[in-house]
């Protein structure tokens, strides 16, 4: 048995089709049944069961896709693993950041962290905490930014920052002049909210809801930049973060709520079920020193 056969193999289960394996893998499709046929033969197993129209693994096949796809996740890590032995100082790190997220510390910290890690390269993916966290469980990203709380069973994490969320409205609004207000008073206004790949789109709904009433969302959006302009053309009010808010221009104002009020925290996090690279732990652990040094000033 070759690795090719279990890459193969995870490939089919994958796309449920073996002309499609075979088209991801630029092969033949009967290259890959028989490759199929030959580890199967080798088993002495069926891993599909033949009688159904689709590509049904048996409880066979259910054994053998597990221990294949941590044989292929070894593998594929053993370069990176060696170079880890030998002490290598580079590498790409692959990281998840909301769009609703006030960058600015977190790119400071980057530049620090280049200045001794010339030989790291970055990948930033902007997107929600849920998109974030699903990309993470499948090994797209290295690692996070998301809101808390997350799944503790998952993935492994510390605490980055807390804040409060700020009503946001145009200053020809009614409610512009005030300094605070409660919830509840906004159950006529219409509502522009991130796009439902946020946890924060969730958090504000439930808020809403335990004042008493259900918002009126007229406009989602995945960036805070077209949000804003949303609330300048009056179309509706927003709720954000106060980092956020300081980055608005002076034709929005920010309110604070009451009643309930509203906060979020956020967390950087990585999977536990997973290899992690000697790069991604030197960030992490400088991403740690750095946070606590702040939080000592």
């Amino acid at each position: 048995m070759e690795i090719k056969h279990m890459i193969y193999f995870i490939e089919i289960v994958k796309t449920g089709s073996m002309t499609k394996a075979a088209e991801n893998l630029f092969i033949s499709q009967p290259t890959i049944s028989k490759l199929l046929r030959d580890l199967e033969a080798e088993l002495e197993v069926e891993l599909f069961d033949r009688h159904k129209r689709k590509m049904v693994l048996t409880d066979a096949g259910e054994a053998f896709l597990h221990q294949a796809k941590e044989i292929v996740r070894l593998y594929e890590n053993l370069p990176t693993e060696m170079d880890n032995l030998l002490g290598i100082r580079k590498g790409h790190i692959k990281i998840g950041l909301p769009t609703i997220m006030d960058v600015r510390l977190f790119t400071q910290m980057l530049g620090k962290f280049h200045e001794n890690y010339p030989d790291i390269s970055f990948e930033l993916l902007e997107s929600g905490s849920k998109k974030i966290e699903e990309s993470i469980e499948n090994e797209e990203l290295d690692v996070g930014v998301t809101v808390l709380p997350t799944d503790t069973e998952a993935f492994h994490q510390f605490f980055w920052l807390e804040e409060q969320l700020k009503l946001v409205v145009p200053r020809s609004h009614k409610f512009a002049e005030r300094d605070k207000i409660e919830l509840i008073e906004l159950r006529d206004d219409d509502f522009i909210l991130f796009s439902e790949d946020f946890v924060l789109n969730d958090r504000i709904i439930e808020a809403c809801k335990t004042a008493g009433f259900v918002p009126k969302v007229i406009a989602e959006s995945s960036q805070w930049y077209f949000i804003e302009q949303m609330i300048v053309s009056s179309l509706g009010v927003s709720i954000l973060p106060e980092s956020i808010i300081d980055m608005l221009k002076e034709d929005v104002v920010g309110i604070e709520i009451d009643t309930p009020s509203i906060s979020w925290q956020l967390a950087i996090i990585w999977k536990k079920s997973s290899y992690t690279s000697f790069v991604t732990k030197e960030w992490l652990k400088y991403i740690q020193e750095q946070l606590m040094f702040q939080r000592k000033k």
